[in-house]
């Protein structure tokens, strides 16, 4: 075996078809019902959402990584020795080319990186209680909800009433950039794209949500299983913010949080809470990740000898 694999784990084949086959049966379950739906034509609120707004169909989501540092024994050299990143070698392995994906990928692995690691360092605030889908709302003419197949729980009077009884302090840029011109003032503060490092915080809704964004952009770095995890998470994250929105999604099995009030605002900020700790530690695996990345291929790159990949230790 060549100095490229000196510190990398080899998995033989039974071993990595195993958890190959095992990580496209999960997602195959996952997302049946959503395939189910596109196929018909329909739509679902809650659970569509994700593959909508992040963009990642399930295919995508089915194609398993073992993560850097593995090598595959007897991989295909047409399948996924040709896969963007990987590279086929000798011996009959396929492994992940951290310098050539770090060369081409590097910029977006900094930014997830220092993200992270921002938000991991501030304290969770837990006093928005989803009120960001309220502040998407207020004072919106009628016929033009992003759920308009909905109805409100309320009134449009009383939903905008609680928007103005409440305080509105959301973080997420994406979030804020959905409220209706009548909220944006309302806010604590004005988040954007540009300012992102500076204001997310790891109690917010959408920033554990966004720990599946952050996993897919880093692609075939990260191992299925860190994938699956954050896809899952992402789902009741979701199922969370919608139960507190001010739509009655009672029809389709959701119990509405009343964050309008004491009690439900209350049982907002505990399940805000677990999620929180949930996503804190997908947020340190992703942290670590990208820190071994970068790491791993900056320095020892500059080492390498000709021909020679730089080694995992």
């Amino acid at each position: 075996m060549d100095r490229a694999f000196e510190h990398v784990q080899t998995w033989e084949e039974p071993r990595w078809r195993a958890a190959e086959s095992a990580h496209e049966q999960v997602v195959d379950e996952m997302t049946a019902k959503h395939q189910e739906r596109r196929r018909a034509g329909e739509s679902h609120p809650v659970e569509d959402f994700l593959f909508v707004y992040y963009r990642l169909r399930p295919g995508k989501l089915r194609r398993w990584h073992p993560g850097p540092g593995v090598a595959l024994a007897g991989a295909d050299p047409n399948g996924r020795g040709q896969w963007p990143y990987y590279r086929y070698d000798a011996h009959g392995s396929s492994y992940l080319d951290v310098p050539a994906y770090v060369t081409k990928r590097g910029d977006a692995v900094r930014f997830i990186h220092d993200l992270l690691a921002a938000t991991a360092a501030r304290p969770p605030q837990l006093s928005c209680f989803g009120l960001h889908e309220w502040a998407m709302v207020y004072r919106l003419e009628p016929g033009r909800r992003r759920h308009e197949s909905w109805p409100l729980r309320l009134t449009e009077a009383e939903t905008d009433a609680v928007v103005e009884s409440l305080p509105l302090r959301c973080t997420h840029a994406d979030a804020f950039r959905f409220y209706t011109p009548a909220a944006r003032p309302l806010n604590s503060r004005a988040p954007v794209r540009e300012t992102q490092i500076q204001d997310e915080q790891p109690g917010c809704v959408h920033a554990t949500m966004d720990l599946y964004k952050w996993a897919t952009k880093l692609g075939p770095a990260v191992p299925g299983e860190l994938l699956l995890d954050t896809f899952a998470l992402a789902r009741r994250a979701r199922t969370l913010d919608m139960r507190a929105a001010p739509y009655d999604l009672s029809a389709l099995g959701y119990e509405p949080i009343c964050i309008e009030t004491a009690a439900g605002r209350a049982e907002y900020a505990a399940a805000q809470r677990r999620l929180a700790e949930q996503g804190a530690a997908l947020r340190q695996q992703l942290l670590e990740l990208s820190t071994q990345l970068l790491t791993w291929a900056q320095p020892q790159a500059a080492t390498a000898g000709p021909g020679e990949t730089p080694a995992l230790s």
